[in-house]
Parts: C-alpha cells; sequence; structure tokens
C-alpha cells in the first residue's frame, strides 16, 4: 500500500507532492495518484462512530468504513442482505430474527457475530449499559421500538419489538445502524469516533483535523474487495474553493456542486452526476416565542418568500420548491393534492397585521455557510431576508460553520440562554416517518431529546405519526401521513422551501461512480485510473 502522509502543504502519497493552487494558496495537484480517489468533502466530520452522528457529510464516510446488517439496494431505498444474509419476522411483525453471515471480522481481527450485534444496538438504548456513556447517540429514536435483542447463538440475533413498526428495517440501512467493533468501543472508549472500526470495504487510516480522513481498502472484505489503495476525505467547506480544488485537479470527486458552477463541468474532462432523493430545505420557525408563535406570522412567511424565484435563479433549476414536510420522493406518502403556499407578499403583510406583528420587527435568522443538503445556504439566506423585509420584517442574519450551527440549533432555538426566531435546515431520510417524527412531534422537543428546536406541538400529528409508524399495511400508514401533511401545511412551523436533486462530479479519471437515492457515498465500486 502506498504510504499517504498529510504535509502542512499538502498530501504526499507515494513521494508525490502536492502544489499550491494558484493565487489562493491551497494545496492541489496536478494529477492525485492512480487508485487513490481525492473527495471534496463539504465539512469536517464531527466523529466516525454512525451512532452518534447525524449529519449526511459524516455519514459519506461511515458508509465506506461500516456495514449494517441489512443495506439499501444500489439505486434504491429498498433493503436487502449484508451482515445478515436473511431474516425472519413473525405474523404479529414484531419479532425479526436475523441470520449472520459467517467468518466476517472486524478491522481488528476481532469477530462480527451475535454478541457484537446485542453490544451495538444496547449501547444506544440501555442506559446501564457499560459503554452508553460513549454517546450521546442522538438518532437513537431510530430503534426506540425495540425491547429485547437476544445472541440465541453466534450466527444468530433476535430483535423483539413493544410494538409493530413499519420501518425498522430500513432504519437498520440507515447509518445509525451499521455495526461497529465492541473491541475497538472497549479499548478507545469515547475516543472511538476518532478510531473507528467496522467490516467494511474500507479501513481507517488516519485522521488529521481540518485536513483529511484517509481510509484503504479492504483486501479482505467478505463482500467483492475495492480496487482502490485509498479514498481521502477533505473538508473544503467553501464552495468556491471545492469547485477551485476540483478544476485544478486538487480532488477527483466533487459532492454539492454549486448551481453556479454547473456549466464550468460540462464537458468531456469531468463526469457530472445528478440524482433524485429525499430531500427537503426547509426554514425552522420558533413556535413557542417571538412573533412566530401565531400561526398566522408563519403562514405569512411562507407567503412572503418567493421560493419559485430562489429555485430558478439561486438554484439554478436544480431543486423544485417543496409543498410541505414529505419530500416527493416518497411518492406512496407523500401528498400531491397540497399545493405550496404561493408567493404573495400583499397576503403575508395582511396576515402579519392580523397577528399584531409591528411593521420593522426584528427577527433572528441563523444561516450556515455549507452543510448536508444545505445547498447555497448564505445566497438562500440573502434572498430570504429580502423578501421578509419587503413584508416589514427585518431579519437579522447570524451565520456559523456546519458544526457550529448545528451545535446552537439542535438543542433548540431558545437554549442556551440564546432566543432565535428562524433557522435554515435541510433534513435527507431514508423513510417518511423519519423527519416528521424526530423534528415535528412534540416529544421531539430538544429537551426530550428530539430536533424539534421550534417547538412545533400539535396532539393530533402526535397522534398520526404514532400511527403511521405501527401500521404494517402501506396503504394505511400513507393515508396517516398524508392526513399529518395537511395539518403541518396549515399549521406552518417551517418554511416549506425547496426539494433538491443532489449532485456530484468527477475526473475523467474516475469511472463506475453513481450517486444513491439515500445521498450516501458508496465507493468500494469506484475505479480510479
Amino acid at each position: 500500500m502506498a504510504k499517504l502522509t498529510l504535509t502542512r502543504r499538502g498530501l504526499l502519497i507515494s513521494g508525490v507532492a502536492t502544489g499550491v493552487l494558484m493565487g489562493t494558496g491551497l494545496p492541489s495537484m496536478a494529477a492525485t495518484p492512480p487508485g487513490v480517489l481525492v473527495v471534496g468533502q463539504i465539512a469536517e466530520p464531527k466523529a466516525l462512530d454512525p451512532a452518534a452522528v447525524t449529519a449526511v457529510n459524516d455519514f459519506r464516510i461511515l458508509m465506506n468504513l461500516y456495514d449494517g446488517l441489512v443495506r439499501y439496494k444500489s439505486g434504491t431505498l429498498e433493503v436487502e442482505p449484508a451482515l445478515a444474509e436473511s431474516w425472519d419476522i413473525s405474523d404479529d411483525g414484531k419479532t425479526y430474527t436475523f441470520h449472520l453471515r459467517q467468518g466476517v471480522k472486524f478491522h481488528d481481527g476481532s469477530d462480527f457475530d451475535a454478541e457484537a450485534v446485542k453490544f451495538n444496538f444496547e449501547r444506544m438504548l440501555d442506559e446501564n449499559h457499560p459503554y452508553y456513556h460513549t454517546g450521546p447517540f442522538p438518532l437513537a429514536f431510530f430503534f426506540s421500538s425495540v425491547d429485547t435483542i437476544d445472541a440465541k447463538d453466534p450466527q444468530t440475533v433476535v430483535f423483539t419489538l413493544k410494538e409493530p413498526y413499519a420501518p425498522f428495517l430500513s432504519n437498520l440501512a440507515y447509518p445509525t445502524g451499521l455495526i461497529v467493533s465492541p473491541t475497538a468501543v472497549k479499548k478507545f472508549d469515547k475516543d472511538f469516533g476518532r478510531n473507528p472500526v467496522g467490516t467494511g470495504p474500507f479501513t481507517f487510516k488516519e485522521w488529521r483535523p481540518n485536513e483529511a480522513v484517509v481510509v484503504e481498502g479492504n483486501p479482505d472484505y467478505w463482500d467483492t474487495p475495492t480496487s482502490l489503495k485509498a479514498v481521502i476525505f477533505r473538508p473544503i467547506t467553501d464552495a468556491n474553493t471545492r469547485v477551485a480544488e476540483m478544476l485544478a485537479g486538487g480532488i477527483d470527486l466533487m459532492v454539492e456542486v454549486p448551481p453556479v458552477a454547473l456549466k464550468e463541468f460540462q464537458n468531456d474532462s469531468y463526469n457530472l452526476v445528478e440524482q433524485a432523493g429525499p430531500h427537503l430545505w426547509f426554514l425552522i420557525l420558533d413556535c413557542a416565542k417571538g412573533p412566530f408563535k401565531d400561526k398566522k406570522a408563519r403562514q405569512a412567511a411562507n407567503y412572503a418568500i418567493n421560493k419559485e424565484a430562489i429555485v430558478n435563479d439561486v438554484l439554478e433549476g436544480t431543486a423544485t420548491v417543496a409543498n410541505g414536510p414529505t419530500p416527493a420522493a416518497f411518492a406512496w406518502a407523500h401528498d400531491d393534492s397540497l399545493d405550496p403556499y404561493p408567493y404573495d407578499p400583499e397576503k403575508a403583510k395582511a396576515l402579519l397585521k392580523e397577528a399584531g406583528v409591528a411593521e420593522g420587527t426584528e427577527v433572528t435568522f441563523y444561516v450556515t455557510d455549507g452543510g448536508s443538503g444545505m445547498l447555497d445556504p448564505v445566497a438562500m439566506g440573502t434572498a430570504i431576508q429580502a423578501d421578509l423585509k419587503a413584508v416589514g420584517l427585518n431579519a437579522k442574519i447570524e451565520t456559523f460553520e456546519w458544526n457550529t450551527f448545528l451545535g446552537k440549533v439542535n438543542p433548540g432555538l431558545d437554549s442556551n440562554g440564546q432566543h432565535v426566531d428562524m433557522a435554515e435546515m435541510a433534513w435527507m431520510t431514508n423513510d417518511p416517518d423519519t423527519l416528521p417524527y424526530l423534528a415535528l412531534r412534540t416529544d421531539a422537543w430538544p429537551d426530550k431529546g428530539g430536533f424539534n428546536s421550534g417547538y412545533y406541538s400539535n396532539p393530533e400529528v402526535d397522534k398520526l405519526l404514532e400511527e403511521a409508524r405501527t401500521a404494517t399495511d402501506q396503504s394505511k400508514r400513507a393515508e396517516l401521513y398524508k392526513k399529518m401533511q395537511q395539518i403541518v401545511h396549515d399549521d406552518a412551523p417551517w418554511v416549506f422551501v425547496a426539494n433538491w436533486k443532489q449532485n456530484a462530479v468527477t475526473n475523467d479519471k474516475v469511472s463506475d461512480f453513481t450517486l444513491q437515492p439515500s445521498f450516501f457515498l458508496l465507493l468500494k465500486d469506484v475505479t480510479k485510473a
């Protein structure tokens, strides 16, 4: 394996040093080495422990280091076997028996078996587990329906649920369900997230903060091994810098190409890839304090913002206007009879007046400079600020780096002595249950462990979401989700802005790369000349 290290001026691979991009001081390479894929990420990862993170930016690395019991079939959100070769579901929908693949080893040489599976999920779910303190585990919600986990024998593990739970298999395929090495968790304790060990097609090599995460091809992978020697994930938070690096040859693959830069890559030197998926870009509104406590003011915000202009002008047609909390990519659950809020500034002014919101009222608006699925957040925030000003709301923008932004927004808009009226957000999910259940229920307020950062509460929505996740008939689930969408659309706890068609670009040395509707980067089958 070629030696991969990092210097102050860039990457040093097999003795080939990087240069510096002319006029920017940024590390780049005239040509990255064969077999080494350099990926331009949108941000520094928070951690490499799949149970402890929530951002797609982190998931894009994790899906290459780990496997789950099941995975999404390529090009779909359908579940297929992975570390579990097969499974049985009881007639009452409450017992799942997984038959595990034999002979699989974690990267540290320890055995993957039923006890390892049991350790993984009890670490997240059992407050008395000896390694529960290695959390917190913000998406443990995904498995809150689990009652017991039994390792019947080394190759058989049984999950018993408290009640039927329709998204269970899909959630197991999500990164929160990826299986980590218990031996490594015991060794590294709270530092496991900096020393990841899984069973995946790549093994962890090193993490240089704010420079790169380096992973190497795993020749002993239980599935078809990768032909890549290594993948280097470089955090390049500024979109213009990522574009410059891609054009200069410093990276081979770039995710989330800014709409204004798409034309740069529409030639034979690059392969521009698009893929629709379940994405929603929205504004969280504070439903507990300030002007948006009144539903009419929240509706006014939805009427005030020219979402068509954002989608067509800022995002260059790479997204469509959202009509509610459930993306159209979930075709079976999406209510396409709901119309998006039209751009109607006069109606917005009238509603604000009815809500008693004085003209010139100042609202605090948190914006991020980048992040998973955030598209062009500064430009979008600026456009939104102008639209709000036109109806009498003065939005004071405060901008933060992605991980800092999450640290301020996820605990709640009124946490840590702050009051924030609105904040940008984007979610990319695997099931129509995920976003509303984690971000719209009363029991998902941040102080209860969820992501309902705007403190929205509607008992009917709570009831519909609880019923939908236990309904095993998909048509019944769809009916419940559509009722939920209608109520949430009217309550307007968010401004529903855009559903994005994700994109990425590779150079002409990269082959066999595809984007997934899950929004993850699966790099095992990629080749690099």
